[in-house]
């Protein structure tokens, strides 16, 4: 499968803003900005927070928009004494397609493990949703040439006892921690060198079809001046934005990277 057969993703990660009523307003805005072409070329996944997804959800639904309802987290049992948490199950019932798995700010500041983030892969595939897997590494860690070993040893134990079928299907997104809200970002060369590497250990774990078929996103201060750059890359597949996806004009023209080439290029 060549990168022009792999469908493109842009995934819009509101992280902790935006109400249910900031949200129902949004998508309405984000609506008229694109249209069913932009549809037709790329997939638009939104993850809101936990208490707006129904609210989201019953937009999408009454108004038939084609954008794809996403969460941000959740829990790797599917009920329990868990107090504040979300199972898989309970996102699956409101029709969420996609699972944010393994953020960074997950991993760094609530001390998310990658064998936690492994079982919170499992149960989003348990309940037909698909998992993005996130992954990168520290500043710290860049410096000192670890990039590949951290990256790709998160890669390896989320993917543990995933079938090649179920890898085939996953979101793997690579988003360097040190990128996430600074307004720094891995230039496009530096971002396809860790993403092909990515594709690549995927194909020896799960086989070269998987490799082929597995989508991958790069995140990292995504906005609409980089993002044609970014999507130019061989085996980068799409994008996971957080800032800019807070604004709605800024969030379209990225969706909209094909339209815009010259303009934002």
């Amino acid at each position: 499968m060549s990168a022009s057969e792999r469908f493109p993703i842009i995934s819009g990660n509101w992280k902790m803003n935006l109400n249910h009523f900031e949200a129902i307003q949004f998508i309405q805005k984000l609506a008229y900005l694109v249209s069913k072409e932009d549809f037709q070329a790329t997939e638009v996944t939104i993850h809101p927070p936990f208490t707006d997804i129904r609210s989201v959800q019953t937009l999408l639904d009454a108004d038939k928009l084609h954008f794809v309802l996403g969460a941000q987290n959740c829990h790797a049992d599917d009920k329990g004494a868990f107090t504040g948490e979300v199972a898989a199950p309970f996102l699956a019932k409101m029709n969420v397609k996609y699972v944010i798995c393994g953020h960074s700010e997950r991993r760094q500041i609530f001390g998310e493990t990658d064998e936690m983030i492994k079982h919170k892969v499992a149960a989003v595939q348990k309940h037909a949703m698909t998992p993005i897997l996130c992954v990168g590494e520290t500043l710290e860690e860049r410096q000192s040439g670890q990039t590949l070993g951290r990256v790709l040893g998160q890669m390896r134990s989320a993917l543990d006892k995933r079938s090649p079928e179920q890898v085939a299907s996953m979101v793997i997104a690579y988003e360097p921690i040190w990128a996430i809200g600074t307004g720094l970002t891995a230039s496009s060369v530096e971002a396809q060198e860790v993403i092909g590497a990515i594709r690549q250990e995927v194909s020896v774990l799960s086989g070269r079809e998987s490799g082929a078929a597995v989508r991958l996103q790069y995140g990292g201060s995504v906005k609409a001046s980089n993002i044609a750059e970014i999507m130019a890359q061989p085996d980068i597949d799409g994008v996971l934005v957080g800032g800019a996806s807070l604004d709605p004009d800024e969030f379209a023209r990225i969706v909209q990277y094909r339209l815009h080439d010259e303009r934002i290029g």
